[in-house]
C-alpha cells in the first residue's frame, strides 16, 4: 500500500511538472504575441511621425520641420527586421506582416518623392502628389494589416488564455490529489510505525539481552587474553634469562679454549725450533687452523645467540612497561634523531630533512624508538648509485594523525611488504648488520600505541613507511591501550 501510494504521488507530481510547463508555454507564448503587436504599433506609429514631418515641411519650406521624417527613416530598417524576426516561421502573421511592411515602404518612398520635390522648388508638385491620396491610401493599408495582426493575435491570446485557464484547473486538481495522497502516506505511516513499534521494542530487549551476554564474555575473553599475554611475555622474559646462564657459560669456556689454544700454539712454536722432526703435521694444523677457527664460529654463535636473547628481553621488557602521556615535539624529536646520525648521512652523501609535523600526546620513550628505528633503517638501506634523501612529513586528518618516513634507497620488493615485520625477519641482501627485530619491535609498539603502520615501496626505488596513531592516546587503569 504504501509503495503504491508513493507511485500514485509521483505521478501526480510528474503531472504538476507536466502542467506548469505548458503553463510556461503558453505564457510564452502570449508574451510573444505582445511582442508582435507592440513591434507592428512601432512600425505605425513612426510611419506617422515620418508623415508628419513630410507635411510640416511641405506648408513651411522649413527643414527643421523634417526631424521626425529623419528620425523615423533612421529607425524604421531596425524596427521592419524586428517585425519580421518575430513573425519568421509563422504561416498566419507572415503574409499580414509582409503586407504591412510593403505599404510602409511604399509610404516612405512616397514621402521621399514629395519631399525631394519640395526641396527642388517644385512645391506644387509636391503638393499635387499629397492631393492624389496614394499616400493616405497606402496609409489604409498598413492600418488594415496592422487590424488583421491584432485580430490574428487577439483569437491565440483568446485561446491561450482559456488553455492556460484549464492548465491553472488542472494544476489546482493535481496539488489537491496531492494533498489527499500525502495524508493517505501520512495515516499508512503512522499505521505502519503503531503495528511494527511493539516489534521493534520487543527485538530492543532481545538485544539489549544479547549486547549483556556478549558483553560478559567479551570481558571474560579480554581477561583471559590479557593473562595468556602477560604470562607469554613472563614465559619470554624467564627463558631468555634461563638462557643466558649457560650461554654466559659457553662464552666463558671459549675465551678458555682461546686461551689454550694459544698456550698450545706456543708450545708448538717451541718444539718446532728445538726439535722441528718430532712436530706433527696435521696437530699444527688443528693447533694453528681448526681450532682458531672453530672457536671463532662458537665466538661468532654466542653471540648472535646473545643478541637475539637481548631483543626478546627487549620485547618483553617493552611490553609490560608503562605507558606515560605527554604532548610531543614530534618535529623536535625527529630532528634530534637526525642529527644523531648526521656521521652516517654524510658519509652517505645524504641528507635527512625533516618537515613541519604535528605534535601528539602519547609516550615519548615509545615514539623515539619508533621513529628511531625507522630513519636508521632509512640511513642503513640507501642506495649509493644516487644522492640519498629522506623525507619525513606528516598532517592531521581529523582525529587521526598521519606521519611519513620516506626514502630513495634500496626499496623493498613487494613479496617481502608484511615479512619485514615478522621476528627474526629479513630481506634483501643481507649485507647490513642485524638481526631482523627492529621493524617487529616497531609495529608491536605502534599497535600498543592505538595506531597502525602501512609500508609503500617498490624494489630500486625506495620505501615509505606510513604511521597512524590518535591525536590524543587513551590508557586504561594499567597504563596500557584498552
Amino acid at each position: 500500500m504504501l509503495t503504491a501510494a508513493i507511485v500514485l504521488l509521483l505521478v501526480v507530481n510528474v503531472g504538476a511538472f507536466v502542467v506548469l510547463q505548458r503553463t510556461e508555454a503558453y505564457n510564452q507564448q502570449v508574451e510573444r504575441s505582445q511582442q508582435v503587436r507592440r513591434a507592428a504599433r512601432t512600425v505605425l506609429l513612426s510611419l506617422l511621425d515620418a508623415e508628419t514631418g513630410q507635411r510640416g515641411y511641405l506648408l513651411t519650406q522649413r527643414s527643421e520641420f523634417l526631424g521626425p521624417y529623419t528620425q523615423a527613416v533612421a529607425v524604421l530598417p531596425n524596427q521592419f527586421a524586428d517585425l519580421e524576426e518575430l513573425a519568421a516561421g509563422d504561416p498566419q502573421l507572415t503574409p499580414h506582416v509582409e503586407a504591412l511592411l510593403q505599404s510602409a515602404r511604399s509610404k516612405l518612398d512616397e514621402l521621399e518623392l514629395t519631399i525631394g520635390l519640395a526641396r527642388t522648388g517644385q512645391r506644387e508638385a509636391a503638393f499635387e502628389r499629397v492631393r492624389v491620396g496614394q499616400g493616405r491610401v497606402l496609409m489604409d493599408l498598413a492600418r488594415a494589416q496592422m487590424a488583421a495582426i491584432d485580430e490574428v493575435e487577439t483569437e491565440r491570446l483568446h485561446v491561450r488564455t482559456e488553455q492556460s485557464e484549464r492548465s491553472s484547473s488542472l494544476a489546482v486538481v493535481a496539488n489537491i490529489a496531492a494533498s489527499l495522497l500525502v495524508v493517505v502516506l501520512a495515516v499508512i505511516a503512522v499505521w505502519l510505525v503503531r503495528r511494527y513499534v511493539g516489534e521493534i521494542q520487543q527485538g530492543r530487549d532481545a538485544l539489549d539481552r544479547l549486547n549483556a551476554g556478549l558483553e560478559h564474555q567479551v570481558h571474560e575473553r579480554t581477561a583471559q587474553l590479557s593473562r595468556a599475554n602477560d604470562e607469554i611475555q613472563r614465559f619470554a622474559y624467564i627463558v631468555s634469562h634461563d638462557l643466558r646462564a649457560p650461554l654466559v657459560n659457553v662464552m666463558g669456556y671459549t675465551a678458555e679454549l682461546e686461551q689454550a689454544g694459544k698456550a698450545m700454539a706456543r708450545q708448538i712454536d717451541l718444539i718446532e725450533t728445538r726439535a722441528p722432526k718430532t712436530v706433527d703435521a696435521e696437530a699444527v694444523v688443528a693447533v694453528r687452523e681448526d681450532v682458531p677457527e672453530a672457536i671463532g664460529f662458537i665466538r661468532a654463535s654466542t653471540e648472535k645467540m646473545d643478541r637475539l636473547i637481548n631483543a626478546i628481553l627487549k620485547l618483553s621488557r617493552e611490553g609490560r612497561r608503562n605507558l606515560v602521556l605527554e604532548r610531543l615535539d614530534l618535529t623536535a624529536m625527529a630532528e634530534g634523531i637526525a642529527a644523531s646520525l648526521s656521521h652516517q648521512t654524510e658519509a652517505a652523501h645524504a641528507k635527512i630533512v625533516v618537515e613541519p609535523l604535528p605534535s601528539i600526546e602519547s609516550d615519548r620513550l615509545s615514539m623515539e624508538q619508533i621513529f628511531g628505528n625507522l630513519i636508521d633503517n632509512a640511513v642503513k638501506y640507501l642506495d649509493h648509485d644516487r644522492a640519498g634523501e629522506i623525507r619525513v612529513s606528516g598532517w592531521v586528518d581529523g582525529d587521526w594523525i598521519t606521519y611519513r618516513i620516506a626514502d630513495n634507497g634500496r626499496g623493498i620488493a613487494e613479496r617481502d611488504h608484511e615479512r619485514i615485520f615478522e621476528l627474526f625477519r629479513r630481506s634483501g641482501r643481507q649485507d647490513r648488520t642485524g638481526e631482523g627485530l627492529g621493524l617487529a619491535f616497531v609495529r608491536n609498539s605502534v599497535r600498543r600505541l592505538g595506531g597502525e603502520i602501512d609500508l609503500e615501496s617498490e624494489l630500486g626505488k625506495g620505501s615509505t613507511f606510513i604511521l597512524k596513531f590518535p591525536t590524543r592516546l587513551i590508557l586504561d587503569e594499567a597504563g596500557d591501550t584498552p
